[in-house]
């Protein structure tokens, strides 16, 4: 059997018929016969009879190839291949296997932040780790990948503080900490905990970032060191390693103080900007040096002291924090008042007489809305009353929403808006560098490691990881919900606002195209969906890879990171 096509054009149509035919021979002629008109059919049902009649055996689409093994790849590719796309890989050094660990375990903090145990098993499911061969992988294997990298740390930190900052420039520094999880690490020790664990010990690790809050490095110091002492190591890091012989630090009032920066005149060569302490403000005031007409016109004013000589001060108020502090303030006062009546009314129903039990009722309430010096108690034996220190309180508020800022850098190299933007940028260290490291981004906390060097190199990770990060979120800004290019501002000291575009992203969740917009996270999420399939043709021994279909997201992901969708790592 065979099937006939015949073609006949009438009245300008071409028409086409499709005829199952049996070939016979009776009396020595050949015969055909028609056995069924198929031209009603499909013409892939025609083209499946004709190949089945040519002795071809078809299968259905369930049963042609089998998916024996599905590997999240998108998401891996696009931090890996971004990794080589900004130098980062050659950055680490020469290719080997302990490279390839280390920038595995760099990708892998901002796809699956995890410990490092964990990661053994968790490449088995990717092909970041079953290309490069190392699924599966000894733990031993990963630390020594880690002695491996931290031995290159210096290296490693002067390109990339080179690269970012340079001779002469502005560099962001700040200090946090992280609590660790066991009893034998070598720098873990009790001190300020900013994370609000008071019970574990912790470690504190600075940074060092440009003002836009680009990590470039890290240093790792004991749990109780205090911010100034830390600060003191970074200098000298910056100065005698890294060679810097002009350069300006940026940092908090806390950070950067009076003797920290005593200690950078006599070092030559260092400028500073940071701000005054609340006791400094207030002895300017007193002085008349800074008065509310100073900002009648503007927001901020440049003034000058003899107690700052070589110094430039910009005084500036902030409303909207003053307003802010005002309504704290009130808040606090009520609650504080609230409590000591009911100790005086404990006083006066005779159940509190001793005058030393109603001072430590009293103490308390004091102490836990930290109220004790806007308010005048009156203690005696069965007697209690108090009183809120107006003038006190008058002279607090007087200086709400104003702080100053000191720096030894001139007017020819920043001007007094400058100064002001320059400050504020420690902002973004905190918001770009210090929250993408501690949550959901690269996790940094707990530290569950023990010697001192594996902390050190832990850290030192995760800031490449959080240096991956804001590549990441810059190039995908189109993507998620991301200020593109946020408005620029007439007043510095005002509080930033999101632009219209970003607002309107945000209402409509989407891009003008209809491109659905994600957040940073959900965007990983939807590129690991981007999987490589595995797949074999029952009844033979043919196996072939193919990758799922990207989707537009995924397309657009990939080319706004200025790389191709590789089918593998190599």
């Amino acid at each position: 059997m065979h099937v006939v096509t015949t073609r006949r054009r009438y009245k300008d149509r071409e028409y086409e018929t499709h005829l199952l035919r049996r070939t016979f021979r009776q009396d020595g002629v050949v015969k055909n016969e028609t056995l069924a008109n198929l031209s009603h059919l499909p013409k892939e049902a025609i083209d499946a009879v004709k190949r089945v009649l040519h002795g071809e055996t078809l299968l259905g689409a369930q049963d042609a190839f089998r998916i024996t093994r599905s590997l999240r790849h998108g998401d891996a590719a696009a931090v890996w291949q971004l990794a080589h796309h900004i130098g980062l890989a050659e950055l680490l050094g020469p290719a080997c296997k302990e490279r390839d660990l280390a920038l595995a375990l760099i990708c892998s903090q901002v796809l699956e932040p995890s410990s490092k145990a964990a990661y053994t098993t968790w490449w088995e499911d990717t092909t970041l780790g079953v290309d490069l061969g190392i699924a599966g992988v000894h733990t031993d294997e990963l630390y020594g990948a880690m002695d491996w990298l931290y031995e290159r740390k210096d290296s490693i930190e002067e390109a990339l503080v080179r690269s970012h900052l340079g001779e002469g420039a502005l560099v962001c520094y700040d200090l946090s900490s992280s609590w660790v999880e066991g009893n034998h690490n070598e720098l873990a020790a009790f001190g300020h905990s900013r994370d609000q664990k008071r019970s574990k010990r912790q470690i504190e690790y600075g940074v060092v970032a440009t003002t836009e809050g680009l990590a470039c490095a890290i240093e790792v110091f004991s749990g109780n060191t205090s911010d100034p002492k830390s600060f003191e190591a970074i200098v000298s890091k910056l100065r005698e390693r890294f060679g810097f012989k002009v350069i300006i630090f940026v940092g908090d009032r806390g950070m950067i103080t009076s003797a920290r920066i005593n200690a950078l005149k006599d070092l030559g060569g260092a400028g500073w900007v940071s701000a005054l302490r609340a006791p400094e403000i207030k002895a300017l005031v007193n002085d008349g040096a800074i008065q509310q007409s100073l900002f009648d016109e503007m927001s901020f004013a440049e003034i000058t002291h003899p107690d700052y000589e070589g110094e430039r001060l910009v005084a500036c108020r902030n409303p909207f924090l003053a307003a802010e502090r005002a309504r704290k303030r009130e808040a606090l006062l009520e609650a504080t008042e609230a409590d000591l009546e009911k100790v005086r009314a404990s006083v006066v129903a005779g159940r509190l007489k001793d005058a030393g039990k109603i001072g430590l009722r009293a103490g308390r309430v004091l102490n836990r809305h930290k109220m004790a010096k806007h308010f005048c108690l009156v203690i005696e034996e069965g007697r209690f009353s108090f009183s809120r220190k107006s003038d006190a309180i008058a002279a607090e508020a007087a200086l709400d929403g104003i702080y100053v800022i000191r720096t030894s850098v001139g007017p020819d190299a920043l001007s007094a808006t400058e100064i002001v933007t320059t400050y504020k940028s420690l902002s973004n260290l905190e918001r770009e560098c210090f929250q993408h490291m501690k949550t959901v981004d690269v996790e940094i906390r707990p530290i569950r490691h023990r010697l001192a060097d594996r902390v050190r190199c832990h850290a030192f990770i995760c800031m490449l990881a959080v240096h991956l990060v804001f590549h990441l979120r810059r190039l995908w800004a189109p993507l998620t919900f991301k200020d593109e290019e946020p408005p620029e501002r007439q007043d510095p000291v005002a509080p930033a606002r999101r632009s219209r575009a970003a607002a309107t992203k945000a209402a409509r969740r989407a891009q003008p195209t209809g491109t659905a917009l994600r957040p940073f996270q959900g965007l990983l999420d939807h590129l690991a969906t981007l999987t490589r399939n595995t797949c074999t043709v029952p009844g033979t021994e043919v196996t072939f890879e193919h990758l799922a279909e990207p989707t537009p997201t995924q397309r657009k992901a990939f080319e706004l990171l200025g790389v191709s969708i590789p089918r593998q790592f190599t």
